[in-house]
């Protein structure tokens, strides 16, 4: 039977697919969990992005970001909305830098500084974003600033532990399934 589609695009559509799913039940699940900070979150959703670019490239990791972001605010009943227009910006920019950093320093970082890097990256979006969108008291946004961004590191921080271990037993399954 002929879909039409060239294999290699079925598979990168169906990899995208199932990472997109990934990162979605990530989100749900950390919504689910209760926070000390009513607007802080893990992020743990950037686990799959961080794997994604590392394993597959910016193309890929850009489209699961955005499937994530979009089908998740929908589902919550954001979509549009602050928290959306604040989630799509620290996304898509922080996909956008650690990629370009993957890409000009290929050896330079691991994933725990590219998820490191992403966090800071995506806390000064929102944060810029925030302001000029929002809030418009520059006060308020450097009250948070320094608080926002200890926790995005330590967050990011985190994520990228999690996702180097994630990659390496992906190697190590990848090795023993090339042998076997």
């Amino acid at each position: 039977m002929k879909t039409g589609i060239p294999l290699t695009q079925f598979q990168d559509n169906y990899r995208i697919a199932i990472l997109s799913a990934y990162a979605i039940g990530l989100h749900s699940i950390e919504s689910l969990l209760p926070t000390p900070i009513p607007w802080l979150k893990l992020g743990i959703a950037n686990i799959i992005t961080v794997i994604t670019l590392i394993a597959y490239g910016m193309r890929p990791a850009l489209t699961v970001t955005l499937i994530r972001i979009i089908i998740t605010s929908i589902l919550n009943g954001t979509f549009l909305g602050p928290a959306f227009m604040l989630s799509l910006g620290g996304g898509l920019i922080s996909t956008i830098i650690m990629g370009t950093i993957l890409f000009a320093l290929p050896n330079l970082f691991s994933a725990i500084g590219l998820s490191i890097i992403g966090a800071f990256s995506h806390n000064i979006t929102q944060l810029f974003l925030a302001y000029f969108l929002f809030i418009h008291k520059i006060e308020a946004i450097l009250l948070i600033t320094p608080i926002i961004i200890l926790l995005g590191t330590l967050t990011g921080m985190f994520n990228g532990i999690v996702s180097e271990l994630i990659l390496k037993n992906l190697k190590i399954l990848e090795q023993k399934s090339n042998n076997s």
